[in-house]
């Protein structure tokens, strides 16, 4: 009778060790704040005609489930899928081209486009998975010169561009509404840290982006064709930035919202964290960096 008691004993802290060292590299959740898995994501993925695939940039669990995503979508759409990024702008899309389509080297193509710090890491399995599938792939923000020329003065200093450089930018003038909340507390943390135009003008900048990535997205997205789009969270978060500036040109557009979050605890959202997109990716603190 001991023996059973001992063994029953040791089986109970064998079976509480193990659970003390399952620590899950990430949970998922609805828009709910429901846990779900990666299927119902590939599910609800592969009915959208847009995903917008908001990362924390130096996460590696936001940048394996954009590759593995980007897979899974490509076994179900094949040609029809396209992938667009924030890391590439407008003005190198013809470098993008050159490159996926074999016709520059890498070396080419990685001296000369302007790439991101974390490229080689999170990136560049994105832009190979595009050229080994030949897949289009869209270079979709506006180049940091001309968001530095609203940062500084407003979206007025836009219509000095000639008419080549507006290409890369949304058509003017840009749709703009400051009550959004993601732009007003963007605007209340920088009057908290100084005035000037510079800081009225930051939200501005940050809608800028929003408005020409939107509008290469829709001018890229074509019947039948499916469009994944990766992007710092705060860019979608709450329905707002892309999201926004999509639906106001076409309210009928099938979107999927991720967002990617950190926290302490992953087994369930803060009130901070929760329903700030159709699924949001929580992976913890100590979640080591990519840069």
């Amino acid at each position: 009778m001991k023996a059973k008691t001992y063994l029953i004993l040791f089986l109970l802290l064998l079976v509480t060790t193990s659970m003390k060292k399952h620590n899950p590299a990430y949970t998922l959740f609805d828009q709910k704040g429901k846990e779900v898995t990666y299927q119902d994501l590939i599910k609800a993925a592969s009915e959208a005609e847009i995903v917008l695939f908001g990362e924390l940039h130096n996460n590696p669990i936001s940048h394996w489930l954009q590759y593995e995503l980007t897979c899974d979508l490509h076994e179900l759409h094949g040609q029809q899928l396209i992938l667009a990024a924030e890391m590439f702008e407008a003005d190198n899309q013809l470098l993008l081209d050159e490159y996926i389509s074999g016709t520059i080297r890498q070396r080419n193509f990685e001296d000369e486009a302007k790439l991101w710090n974390n490229y080689e890491t999170d990136y560049k399995p994105l832009v190979e998975f595009a050229r080994e599938n030949k897949l289009t792939f869209v270079a979709g923000n506006i180049p940091r010169r001309y968001a530095a020329i609203v940062h500084q003065r407003g979206f007025e200093g836009l219509n000095e561009l000639p008419d080549e450089a507006k290409k890369f930018i949304a058509p003017l003038p840009v749709a703009y509404d400051p009550e959004l909340p993601g732009y007003k507390s963007m605007l209340e943390m920088m009057s908290g840290m100084g005035t000037g135009p510079a800081s009225e003008n930051l939200p501005k900048a940050q809608a800028v982006k929003d408005a020409t990535m939107a509008y290469f997205i829709l001018k890229n997205l074509k019947p039948g064709t499916v469009l994944i789009h990766y992007h710092g969270t705060y860019h979608s978060n709450n329905y707002e930035g892309i999201y926004w500036y999509l639906k106001k040109q076409n309210p009928d557009l099938k979107i999927l919202t991720i967002a990617s979050v950190e926290q302490e605890e992953i087994d369930s959202l803060t009130s901070e964290n929760s329903a700030l997109a159709d699924f949001t990716i929580c992976v913890p603190t100590t979640m080591t960096k990519t840069h």
